[in-house]
């Protein structure tokens, strides 16, 4: 539906979003996959202008479009996490909220990333760089 009735998608959504379990709640953009479109993006910043009392996150590789888009202007109640493994990763300062994925807990305090195994809400709320340590699904051991 996003990519065929993007702007039917946003109507469903919003109402979706505005049921009163949403109101002070934390939603995560995306268990899996990334802002495939600068429209996509921009639906997703119209929701969150849209529920002012929901807090929307998400993790990213896209950076130079959130630079570009979302900074500029971005909702109060829109937080992002840029992860590491992109084609942008050049971009990624130290002063901006960002994680990665380790081989095991030892490198990722070594690297100075905090676990935030404890809660994916630590990405938002805690360090500026967080981590997790793969787990053993094979396609993530072999990268």
């Amino acid at each position: 539906m996003i990519v065929d009735d993007l702007n039917g998608w946003i109507q469903v959504m919003s109402l979706e979003i505005g049921h009163p379990k949403f109101r002070g709640a934390y939603v995560r953009i995306h268990d899996g996959g990334d802002f495939f479109s600068e429209a996509y993006l921009q639906a997703w910043l119209l929701i969150a202008r849209e529920h002012p009392e929901t807090t929307f996150y998400a993790y990213t590789k896209e950076v130079e479009m959130f630079r570009r888009i979302v900074e500029p202007d971005c909702p109060a109640n829109f937080k992002y996490v840029f992860s590491y493994g992109g084609k942008h990763d050049h971009l990624i300062t130290e002063a901006d909220r960002r994680c990665d994925v380790f081989p095991n807990h030892e490198s990722l305090v070594e690297a100075n990333f905090h676990d935030q195994a404890e809660s994916d809400l630590l990405a938002i709320t805690g360090n500026h760089a967080v981590g997790i340590v793969v787990n053993n699904h094979a396609g993530a051991v072999k990268k």
